[in-house]
């Protein structure tokens, strides 16, 4: 038998229900609007924010996901936003996610008219491909973020943009969460190449975490395939924004009221790993993965090449990680995190 020392590797979760301890470990409380946010002003707005963050602050491992009763306001930037998506989609998105997405009207409601309930998909996803989503206040850093995804996890915020500016948002919502996101996690391939990502997060070195979110941003965000030698997305940041869903993919100009087209580079994570990237901006340059398994693949290997503290594995039946070494925790990080 061979025994390995013990590796001094960052706290990190050991079970799913240990996300517990990270998720209200929030950057951003969902709350605390900046002045230029279209719903600074609005008191109604604020007060809905603060209610539906104190739902996701109260959520923990084993309760069911809360009932959302949406206003009218909030039905109405949904539909103005699904009915403007629903034409560039069927031309943009890749077949994944196109296959899919009927699938997610007949299981989970989704149409022009309704705003899903994030209980329906999870308890989808589960089905499928054994992703669930967890709700979250707010932002959490690259570490916590990631570290959920090896539990087939994805932390999803509860709001939506402001209904006076339905065509924008600041930051993620729920249109980019249920839009974007959740489709794609009942795909096979992509849901383990985000836990691919996931599991190589785990007691990750902060330099490792900041190539592994570079990889996340470049390919789960702003990922772009070919079919038939067509540019398609893959990427909620793109299945969840008309503009730059035609801007990345449309092979003409003006395109998502931009002149200019975007360097496309081939899916190598070695290079997505050290290439940074706008936020409030469309992507100056998006990685083509030849399809979805062919960016598993890639990535798959790029973990395994990484100088990781350990090996890690997710056991579905237990929903904990196995790890092949010794570990001594930082637990300080653990208790940190823990506002309780």
């Amino acid at each position: 038998m061979l025994v390995l020392d013990a590796r001094n590797v960052p706290w990190f979760p050991r079970h799913v229900s240990d996300l517990d301890v990270v998720a209200n470990r929030i950057l951003d409380a969902g709350t605390d609007l900046e002045s230029d946010h279209p719903g600074f002003n609005d008191p109604v707005y604020r007060e809905r924010r603060v209610g539906l963050a104190e739902n996701a602050m109260n959520h923990r491992f084993g309760n069911p996901i809360p009932h959302i009763s949406y206003s009218e306001d909030e039905l109405a930037t949904w539909k103005a936003v699904y009915e403007r998506l629903e034409t560039l989609l069927s031309s943009y998105a890749c077949s994944e996610y196109l296959k899919i997405l009927p699938m997610m009207k007949q299981h989970c409601g989704y149409s022009a008219d309704n705003i899903p309930q994030q209980a329906d998909i999870s308890n989808f996803l589960q089905r499928t491909t054994g992703f669930q989503l967890r709700p979250v206040a707010g932002l959490l850093s690259s570490r916590d973020f990631l570290n959920g995804l090896a539990f087939r996890t994805f932390f999803c915020t509860q709001y939506i943009r402001h209904h006076s500016m339905p065509l924008y948002t600041p930051e993620p919502d729920i249109v980019h969460e249920l839009m974007g996101h959740a489709p794609m996690f009942a795909d096979p391939d992509f849901a383990e190449f985000s836990q691919e990502i996931g599991l190589a997060s785990l007691g990750a070195s902060d330099k490792d975490i900041e190539r592994l979110a570079r990889c996340y941003w470049h390919s789960v965000e702003f990922g772009v395939c070919r079919e038939d030698g067509q540019l398609k997305a893959y990427g909620a940041g793109l299945l969840s924004s008309f503009g730059e869903l035609e801007y990345s993919c449309a092979p003409y100009r003006p395109a998502g009221d931009a002149d200019e087209y975007p360097e496309l580079l081939p899916w190598d994570p070695v290079v997505a790993a050290e290439t940074d990237f706008p936020i409030t901006t469309y992507q100056p340059t998006y990685f083509v993965a030849q399809n979805l398994a062919d960016a598993k693949q890639r990535m798959r290997k790029f973990c395994e090449s990484m100088n990781r503290p350990f090996y890690a594995r997710y056991n579905s039946n237990t929903q904990g990680v196995w790890v092949d070494r010794a570990v001594a925790l930082d637990e300080q990080l653990a208790v940190e995190a823990n506002p309780y």
